[in-house]
């Protein structure tokens, strides 16, 4: 379903919403000074690191939209691996600045940021290639997806830490479910998997509810969508167990088949 799909067009309207429904979310729980200091189920991060963390990252876009359409040099490369604690750096650095002034201009840069994704064609969603801090040059595409991980994710880490009860919302699992795929592919770690073997991905409900066929081996891991019939393991996930899983929130899924090879899957990544 392209419109459920973040790497298509189609999908810009549903995209656009949901951000901004989970951005709305996070700025009525951090505007609260009582949680501004509380601890987060993102590491030792606070909320207001949280709010740190989003500052840094969609500045960080600024600089490679500039850069993607010649108006300037790109961040510094740093590899994927060292993500984690670059971006723990990013995140506290602004911890000694005021609540209102730094929700004043997250705000700031959530009306920059969504002016660059509504100016994008439909040609550019997909070929515009944005050089990314930790990733290299991407699609465009990628970016309004990354926001959309940043606030519903770390609107679910404020509110586990603060032992509110809550949930992830349909709108944000089904959008997110296709990414996993692509973090999964991107954060093996190596020599996790010396022995080839095939997996299954069955999502069980949603707009993307489907199956993917995923290899795991030396060379990491790659997924395709395909019957997982006839493979010796498959987990099961509805949407939001599936992101909370990938993003290291929870260990989640139901495992058929070889457990012990579900288990060496899970267990292959490192956490970005």
């Amino acid at each position: 379903m392209d419109a459920w799909n973040f790497m298509s067009p189609q999908s810009r309207d549903n995209l656009r919403r949901t951000v901004q429904n989970e951005a709305d979310g996070m700025f009525a729980l951090v505007e609260d000074p009582a949680v501004w200091e509380a601890p987060t189920a993102a590491g030792g991060w606070q909320a207001r690191d949280v709010v740190g963390h989003l500052v840094d990252t969609t500045e960080s876009y600024f600089v490679g939209f500039d850069a993607a359409r010649g108006r300037g040099e790109p961040n510094r490369s740093i590899p994927l691996v060292d993500m984690a604690p670059n971006v723990d750096k990013g995140a506290r650095r602004f911890r000694d600045v005021d609540r209102t002034e730094l929700l004043a201009r997250l705000r700031n840069d959530r009306e920059k940021i969504n002016k660059i994704f509504d100016e994008l064609t439909d040609e550019e969603w997909t070929a515009l290639q944005v050089p990314h801090t930790y990733m290299g040059p991407l699609p465009a595409f990628f970016y309004p997806i990354f926001q959309l991980v940043d606030y519903a994710v770390h609107s679910w880490d404020i509110r586990q830490g603060i032992g509110r009860p809550h949930a992830l919302s349909a709108e944000a699992a089904d959008l997110l479910v296709p990414l996993n795929f692509v973090l999964w592919s991107a954060t093996a770690r190596a020599g996790a998997y010396r022995e080839p073997a095939q997996i299954g991905i069955r999502v069980t409900s949603g707009a993307n509810a489907g199956e993917h066929r995923l290899t795991i081996g030396p060379d990491g891991v790659a997924a395709e969508p395909g019957s997982v019939d006839g493979l010796p393991a498959v987990l099961e996930f509805d949407p939001a167990s599936l992101v909370l899983t990938a993003y290291g929130r929870m260990n989640a899924g139901t495992a058929r088949g070889d457990v012990a090879l579900a288990s060496r899957f899970l267990g292959g990544f490192f956490r970005i």
